[in-house]
């Protein structure tokens, strides 16, 4: 390639993706520079050397970045454009989590809104069941931490579930969607009870209309129980998360094994680059310094729950929650509340 390619900026524009106009826009705002103005035309003209960022620019414009951020992305170290990055990924959930609500809410309120029905797969639904299951209530005063919210909407479904001490979000992308926005509160008794049928069906119908729920196959139908209770607000629980401070990446068999032999409460503990549980070091990604504590019996059915051969941590402080996700699945979240150490 020759370095000392210049291109006009028409040229240059299609090259990398963004119109001339908004070069001219990142010119007056000095993020990205001509790397020649001709003196007499005012003609704008660029290096072979500016592709990578024009386009890196482009990219970040197109997921919604504000300039400001932009600049500390192009321009920062590493570790301020990776906050910057994490800090604008948390915020548009934030965003799309409260538009999906207020837009499912209106849809609902319309006059003739009809019953929510999502096509999913057979499989993919009863392997959510079972990730999600396990963070239901067994027992307590509160039926409705002993049921899986069900969550139909224009482009996913999700499965949600909490005994307070952990909270467990799989989100599935259905096939097809027909009908409004809808929600049922199911025991999880009832739907740990249709897995294996839902298994050996190659996709499931699941119709909520707000009074009933109903999955239909192939091979027949099945009618699910409803509960009338009110779900904890789980969305305001994960926007309050924020962007995570440290990550670590460990091998799934790994960190079981090393959970069944601790007693609670067991100590993560990051040191640099290296990653320990109550001393005994385990082979991981990571970095920072923290130590948080958990009881190794609800962290460990978090890890069990996930899928992949590696499981990632997400950890912000002592106090604060761990975030587990399947390292390789990442819509399979489960938030695990810490003890005190």
């Amino acid at each position: 390639m020759d370095s000392s390619r210049m291109d006009s900026i028409s040229a240059f524009a299609r090259r990398v993706g963004l119109t001339p106009s908004a070069l001219r826009f990142y010119d007056d705002c000095a993020i990205l520079r001509p790397a020649r103005v001709d003196p007499q035309t005012g003609y704008r003209y660029y290096s072979e050397s500016q592709v990578e960022r024009a386009r890196l620019l482009r990219e970040l414009r197109t997921a919604g970045m504000p300039l400001a951020e932009v600049t500390v992305v192009l321009d920062g170290s590493p570790s301020d454009a990776r906050a910057a990055l994490r800090a604008h990924a948390a915020r548009i959930r934030h965003e799309a989590d409260t538009a999906h609500a207020v837009i499912g809410e209106l849809l609902r309120t319309l006059p003739g809104a009809g019953p929510a029905r999502v096509r999913v797969g057979g499989p993919e639904l009863a392997a959510a069941i079972r990730q999600v299951a396990p963070a239901a209530a067994t027992d307590g005063e509160h039926e409705a931490l002993r049921c899986v919210l069900l969550e139909c909407a224009d482009t996913e479904v999700r499965l949600v579930a909490t005994d307070r001490y952990r909270l467990s979000v799989r989100e599935l992308t259905p096939l097809a969607v027909d009908g409004d926005p809808g929600a049922a509160l199911v025991p999880v008794e009832a739907l740990t009870g249709v897995a294996a049928w839902a298994t050996r069906a190659t996709d499931v119908t699941l119709t909520v209309d707000g009074t009933s729920a109903r999955l239909e196959a192939s091979s027949g139908s099945r009618d699910l129980p409803l509960v009338d209770a009110v779900f904890p607000a789980y969305r305001e629980v994960l926007a309050a998360l924020g962007p995570p401070a440290h990550r670590v990446v460990v091998a799934r068999s790994v960190l079981l094994d090393a959970l069944a032999a601790t007693e609670c409460p067991a100590f993560v503990e990051l040191s640099g680059e290296t990653a320990a549980l109550d001393g005994t070091p385990l082979p991981a990604v990571c970095s920072g310094r923290l130590s948080v504590a958990f009881d190794p019996a609800t962290l460990g059915a978090a890890v069990e729950a996930g899928v992949g051969p590696e499981v990632l941590l997400e950890l912000t402080a002592a106090d604060r929650p761990v975030v587990v996700r399947s390292a390789d699945q990442g819509s399979f979240t489960t938030v695990v509340m810490p003890v005190a150490g």
